[in-house]
């Protein structure tokens, strides 16, 4: 039997979760395994903040009938640099504000107080991507 060369890990994944509060405790089981997994030489507890986050907010605001959240998670090869998109069937984005005192609306606040960079996009298809980029090293913000 001729040797076959293992399959090296890629540095990029994505998954499908649906709409329900359990997703985000396994988008954060899956995001924390990758990129230890990967090696990835930057922070992983902010990545996995950064994860829950986002997919909590997808799953609450997001939320259609027949539809999933997608995550993706992949480190540029150049810098190390880590994207994360998480992605959802409505095309509002919520307004990042300052919200002292609530209970609830600070997550786009930390995830953006995080990230080298907080941006979204309407997809063709139907919905929205929000992406963050969160750099290898001391944060600059």
């Amino acid at each position: 039997m001729p040797h076959v060369p293992p399959t090296l890990l890629t540095p990029d994944w994505s998954m499908s979760y649906p709409m329900t509060p359990r997703s985000v405790r396994l988008a954060r089981l899956h995001t924390r395994r990758r990129l230890t997994l990967w090696n990835w030489p930057g922070d992983i507890e902010d990545a996995v903040l950064v994860t829950s986050e986002l997919v909590a907010n997808a799953v609450r605001h997001g939320k259609v009938p027949g539809h999933e959240v997608w995550l993706r998670v992949a480190v540029d090869e150049g810098n190390a640099a880590l994207t994360i998109d998480v992605s959802d069937p409505t095309p509002a984005f919520p307004v990042v504000t300052q919200a002292p005192g609530a209970e609830n609306g600070r997550g786009l606040l930390v995830v953006a107080a995080l990230s080298a960079s907080l941006d979204w996009f309407l997809r063709g298809d139907i919905g929205k991507t929000v992406r963050v980029q969160l750099a290898v090293g001391p944060r600059t913000n």
